[in-house]
Parts: C-alpha cells; sequence; structure tokens
C-alpha cells in the first residue's frame, strides 16, 4: 500500500468508528424516547453474549480425554461464583482467567 492508501484506510477506519459510537446517542437523545425493542435488546444482548462467549470458549475442550475439561469447569465455577457474590464483572472475569490459568499452569500440567 502507498503512504496515500494508508491514509485513506485509517482515515475510513476512524470516520466509521466514530460513527458507531456516536450515532445511537445522535438517534436516541433525550429529546426522543428510546424505543421498547432498543431496550428489549438492551437487557437481553449481554446474557446472549456470554452465553455465545462460553459456547465459544468450550468448542475445544475434549471431555473424554486429557484433563476432560476439568480446569474449565472449575474455572467457569469460580467466575459464576464471583459473579454472584460480589457483581463485578472485572472480579469476575479476572478471577475465572486468573484460577484457569494457575491449574493449567501448575496443577493439570
Amino acid at each position: 500500500m502507498t503512504v496515500t492508501q494508508q491514509i485513506i484506510t485509517i482515515g475510513v477506519c476512524v470516520i466509521g468508528t466514530m460513527l458507531t459510537r456516536y450515532l445511537p446517542f445522535i438517534l436516541f437523545s433525550s429529546d426522543r424516547t428510546t424505543p421498547k425493542y432498543i431496550e428489549y435488546l438492551g437487557k437481553v444482548l449481554p446474557a446472549a453474549i456470554f452465553g455465545m462467549l462460553v459456547i465459544y470458549c468450550l468448542k475445544d475442550v475434549s471431555f473424554v480425554s486429557g484433563s476432560h475439561g476439568i480446569p474449565e469447569l472449575i474455572a467457569i465455577g469460580v467466575t459464576a461464583g464471583l459473579h454472584f457474590r460480589f457483581h463485578q464483572m472485572l472480579l469476575s472475569i479476572a478471577g475465572g482467567t486468573l484460577c484457569y490459568m494457575l491449574l493449567v499452569q501448575f496443577v493439570f500440567v
């Protein structure tokens, strides 16, 4: 790519990113009411995305060989337990990740 093409590509990416960040605030400003469908999506999408992430993370786990998925299941339990106890997303994610990494590095070698 030439320098001109690189600048154009970066500019298009910046405009696209800014558009996706600012457009909801422009469309649903304080003088307009938010449609019920958008409110519904705001309630159900976070849980749906977390479910999709769990399935994606477990897609390559073999429950019939190796460690039989035990470190993954323990880490999921720790993540869920931390979230139900403290309701802090970053703490839950960090705790589950730390638990999993310690298990696969030191326990299930």
